[in-house]
């Protein structure tokens, strides 16, 4: 019999593998929907995104610059890019910027490659003290071979000790001075810093990864008004987009401009996933939108939270400052690579609760922390507001210091959340009944 290629059936085998993705896929989908995202780099994206993100631009390649392709059958994506730096320059305030990159990460490692050489003396926060792994020799800067010097560590303040940093990076005179944190909670004295780099020639790098949305919002620092030359960061985590990362820059320089251009592409980018950067877009018209309001309710529910936490008896972080300015809570349980955070975290998963374990000062293995990093953007994202953030620390205590029956707590986590089902801060504000996606 003849059969037309691609219209026999599939034998069993596999078809069950498609079927398992399937299910795993949905069952994701149900452990969010019915219980507490929080961790701190995680977002969910509005449903025009979504749509967008799903469309046929998933398989297509623009290689270059709206105007200056390779290939043919950009003219829509140029239009859909030029919009989004248009939108960019807008909603971060800066001449210049990079909508390509498909990572925080990406963008890091095109940062680097613009402003350093194999060899090159940097600057960073050591990930023992929250610099993320890109910002080691364990990621990007390893990747570009730099030479790496971390700052001494204020862990009252949970941020570099501004007089240890300046006088270090004055005695090593590096390239490039990098700041930015993956635990994040407070802005960066980094008009201190940035004098102190560019008295020696550095440049001076801000990754914004994981408080993008704050700094866009107005709520948190204004790094290219602060004296960094440039700033990266991740679409998804405050700032609310599909997967991706950003590249901007205070210079009107053009050929610096065009050196960071040339760093993402052909530098760390063939295709940049069309689907994502067109996602960006639609997110960058929604922030314009919305991006104040979202960004000033995540950092009031991150207090709230903090507070309640304190109040329900946890050891949080950085009291003395009022626990936090971003998104991002830290709280310990127990001793110095004890593996308490590991096992909070387990526990609050079985309750529903999604976080993850994360290191603290003092700490020094990774997979045997102390601590654990909460963030309330995603909370935020479906409407919850401080009051809520009161009954979600007491969800914690429930599991983590009382040693309720996580399966217990998990039927009111399931409860408290069916109430929060609609995405907000977004066009089409309605109720899709299949969040996440």
């Amino acid at each position: 019999m003849h059969r037309e290629r691609g219209t026999w059936s599939p034998s069993q085998a596999t078809l069950s593998k498609a079927q398992t993705v399937l299910s795993a896929t949905e069952a994701s989908g149900d452990l969010y929907r019915n219980g507490l995202g929080m961790i701190a780099s995680e977002n969910i994206v509005s449903p025009m995104v979504q749509k967008i993100v799903s469309s046929d631009l998933h398989g297509r390649y623009a290689e270059g610059l709206p105007g200056k392709r390779y290939y043919q059958g950009c003219d829509d994506f140029d239009t859909i890019e030029s919009l989004g730096i248009q939108l960019a320059k807008k909603v971060f305030n800066t001449p210049f910027a990079n909508i390509q990159s498909t990572s925080g990460t990406v963008s890091n490692i095109g940062a680097l490659k613009a402003l350093a050489k194999p060899g090159d003396k940097i600057t960073a926060v050591s990930t023992a003290d929250g610099g993320h792994i890109s910002h080691a020799r364990m990621g990007a800067v390893g990747l570009r071979d730099l030479n790496l010097s971390t700052y001494p560590w204020n862990e009252e303040r949970m941020e570099p000790d501004i007089d240890g940093a300046c006088a270090l990076i004055r005695e090593l005179e590096p390239r490039v001075a990098l700041v930015g944190q993956s635990v994040f909670l407070f802005p960066t004295p980094l008009r201190e810093i940035a004098d102190a780099a560019h008295e020696v020639g550095a440049s001076v790098m801000y990754d914004g990864a994981h408080v993008l949305g704050l700094i866009a919002g107005g709520c948190f620092q204004d790094p290219l008004r602060e004296g960094a030359d440039l700033m990266t960061g991740s679409s998804h985590k405050t700032f609310p987009g599909p997967q991706g990362g950003f590249l901007l820059s205070s210079s009107e320089d053009p050929v610096f401009q065009r050196k960071l251009n040339t760093s993402i592409f052909p530098g760390v980018c063939s295709s940049y996933h069309l689907h994502h950067v067109a996602g960006k877009v639609v997110a960058l018209a929604e922030f314009e939108e919305y991006g104040t309001a979202y960004a000033h309710d995540i950092v009031k529910n991150g207090q709230a939270f903090a507070s309640a936490l304190a109040a329900e008896g946890f050891d949080v972080l950085a009291e003395s400052r009022g626990y936090t300015a971003s998104h991002q809570v830290l709280t310990r349980h127990g001793d110095t690579d004890s593996g308490a955070g590991a096992k909070a975290a387990r526990l609050l998963e079985d309750a529903g609760i999604i976080t993850n374990m994360n290191m603290l000062p003092g700490d020094t293995k990774a997979l045997t922390p102390s601590g654990l990093r909460l963030g309330v953007q995603e909370l935020t994202r479906v409407g919850m507001g401080t009051l809520e953030m009161q009954e979600v620390a007491k969800l914690y205590a429930r599991v983590l210091l009382h040693s309720e029956d996580p399966s217990v707590v998990k039927q009111d986590v399931s409860l408290l959340k069916s109430d929060f089902q609609t995405i907000r801060y977004c066009f089409n504000e309605e109720n899709i009944n299949g969040y996440p996606f």
